[in-house]
């Protein structure tokens, strides 16, 4: 037996959540709503399956293939233009020579389908049609049946006046191929208003069946909280993805919890999610896969997509946050709002109750938003601060973000002219370092890189080198998760104003240059830097007067990148030098202050490391 699946919904009350994907791929608790009724349509033996598409049928086409993933056969009809329920069917008619089963991809069911199935071929039925009771019919076709269960009236979203019965129509139905006959091609038609009425005007036997079990059209935010709670809750015979870990909480691999992080179930927690100390996440709540929910953060009642990160005491209380969010420290987000994919709530901001915001949009630090932002863009329109640009690494500061560093600063430099560019020890560094070479060699500006020299030398090599600026990437020294990128001037000083504006202006308006195929900038490694440097560095001092005093020095280098040279230099002028933290290491961590006592303890255990009296 087929069943065709209709995935042709826009979605239109569900957005700001269906702004760039289609109402069956909006994600419930572990997967997609159509995914959930293709694993239900496999449950009950029906492996073929024609789906009917038409708003973004590309993304349903590229997520589900031709099935085999799912142990599936999947087969396409698109429609140019919307045809209605059962018009849409109507184009798969070459496919279904059989009884056939139409179900919406866009509800949630458990269903016991076969029973379905059996009871419509038990009854001899044309049509059978799906019936549930729900609280409030108001917003479905209202559908009332004879003793034998044969359909005697239809009446579409009545209003409280009309309504006759408390059994609706939840869009499953079991139907022979010659219905299809009734239908117009390649224009809109519908099953409820239009095709179900001809059988019953016709005679033939159309029946309804009262369903056991779970249904929720997901028709606006309201009713997707909804199924999505009903799932945590175990009210929904699917099964759920990830160990459960008891107390209703269910977990996927690779997660990461700090020990004093509190959690209550019901919850569902991806793959690979962070959640940092202190944190609270308060069921019913569902954090997909990569989600960071930092220090001190309180997650309740609340959907977050895959990759959002939520910051340092912030506080998102029942509401949605769509794909890649970034809600930034102590903001706070209220019951019912939804914030759209790759959305930024800068510092202390606070979204309001049932405030909606559309995709990409930035509130500023601050902030309180009581009504919802659809158009335009409320972002920041300072990029650089007192530290440079400064962002959270791999959150704010991602590799494309640098890459249009790179391309809005080299924008601001002539073709063909050169960049110093420099980093810290860090992999953070490292990764945003190469993403503003790249952006550097598409505006057509060479690049030499110092790959990790202490920030002085890379100030004295653009000041005596060729290059017309420089770029430092290093992680924060007040907070390892921060990243600072600072731009350096020809005489190796902080770029000024003028010149961050004019990047912050290339940058926000995406105006970059794009260089020809045989003029994109060149990548070398600057070799000299290190001894024009000491070479510099030598001659500003009286080297002979230091080499008669031989001073004894104590030095911490940190583990950085200083001990990669000053010992040469050091030695060079005669200096007697003890070493603590001489080596070099990649991620080391960052203090903010050095307790003076903690040294001391350190030098008092080191051994003698001069003759005694040798001054």
């Amino acid at each position: 037996m087929k069943a065709v699946v209709m995935a042709g919904g826009e979605g239109s009350r569900l957005r700001p959540l269906t702004v760039g994907r289609p109402k069956p791929m909006v994600p419930l608790v572990s997967r997609p709503v159509m995914e959930h009724i293709l694993l239900l349509l496999k449950r009950h033996g029906i492996t073929e399956v024609i789906v009917t598409v038409q708003y973004l049928a590309g993304v349903i086409q590229s997520y589900f293939g031709d099935g085999s993933q799912l142990g599936m056969r999947i087969e396409y009809t698109v429609e140019d233009v919307p045809l209605g329920t059962a018009g849409s069917v109507k184009q798969a008619q070459h496919l279904l020579t059989e009884t056939f089963l139409v179900i919406s991809g866009d509800a949630l069911t458990d269903y016991d389908l076969t029973a379905i199935i059996e009871q419509h071929r038990q009854r001899g039925a044309m049509a059978t049609l799906t019936l549930a009771r729900v609280t409030n019919p108001l917003e479905y076709g209202v559908v009332i049946t004879n003793d034998d269960g044969s359909v005697r009236q239809f009446l579409e979203k009545p209003s409280w006046s009309e309504v006759f019965s408390d059994t609706v129509n939840t869009g499953i139905y079991v139907l022979e191929p010659k219905v299809l006959n009734y239908c117009p091609t390649s224009q809109p038609f519908d099953f409820s208003s239009e095709l179900f009425p001809i059988l019953m005007r016709n005679g033939d036997p159309i029946f309804g069946h009262i369903a056991e079990g779970y249904w929720c059209d997901i028709g606006n935010l309201e009713e997707y909280a909804r199924a999505t709670r009903d799932m945590l809750e175990g009210q929904v015979g699917l099964e759920m993805v990830g160990r459960d870990m008891g107390n209703g909480i269910w977990m996927g691999e690779r997660v990461d919890i700090a020990p004093d992080a509190r959690l209550v179930g019901p919850l569902w927690i991806g793959d690979e999610v962070k959640i940092g100390p202190g944190a609270e996440v308060i069921g019913p709540s569902v954090l997909r896969d990569n989600v960071i929910v930092d220090r001190r953060a309180t997650i309740e009642r609340s959907i977050l997509w895959r990759s959002c990160y939520v910051g340092e005491r912030a506080e998102v209380r029942g509401a949605l946050l769509a794909r890649q969010v970034s809600v930034k420290s102590n903001a706070v987000i209220f019951e019912g709002a939804v914030i759209g994919d790759g959305s930024t709530i800068e510092e202390g901001a606070i979204i309001r109750a049932n405030v909606k915001i559309w995709p990409n949009k930035q509130v500023e630090a601050g902030a309180t938003v009581s009504s919802s932002i659809i158009y335009g863009q409320q972002g920041r329109r300072l990029l650089f601060g007192r530290n440079g640009v400064t962002g959270l690494a791999n959150i704010d500061m991602t590799p494309e973000f640098a890459a249009k560093l790179g391309a809005a600063y080299g924008a601001t430099l002539p073709m063909h002219s050169t960049v110093s560019v420099n980093r810290d020890l860090f992999r953070t560094s490292r990764m945003i370092k190469r993403g503003i070479i790249s952006g550097l060699s598409s505006a057509g500006v060479n690049v030499w890189d110092l790959t990790s020299l202490p920030l002085p030398v890379a100030r004295y090599f653009t000041q005596v080198s060729t290059a017309l600026g420089g770029v430092h990437v290093r992680v924060s020294l007040n907070d390892q998760r921060m990243i600072d990128v600072k731009l350096i001037d020809k005489q190796g000083r902080d770029a000024d104003r003028n010149v961050e504006r004019k990047v912050e202006g290339l940058f926000f308006r995406e105006d970059f240059r794009r260089a020809r195929l045989d003029e994109i900038g060149m990548i070398s490694y600057a070799a000299e830097a290190e001894w024009r440097y000491r070479e510099g560095f030598l001659k500003s001092l009286d080297a002979q007067a230091i080499g008669i005093a031989a001073p004894h020095l104590v030095i911490d280098y940190g583990q950085g990148a200083t001990s990669g040279m000053l010992p040469g230099l050091l030695e060079q002028l005669g200096c007697k030098v003890v070493a603590i933290n001489g080596g070099v290491q990649e991620n080391r961590p960052i203090t903010a202050s050095v307790d003076p006592q903690e040294v001391v303890k350190q030098l008092q255990a080191l051994p003698p490391p001069f003759p005694p009296n040798s001054g």
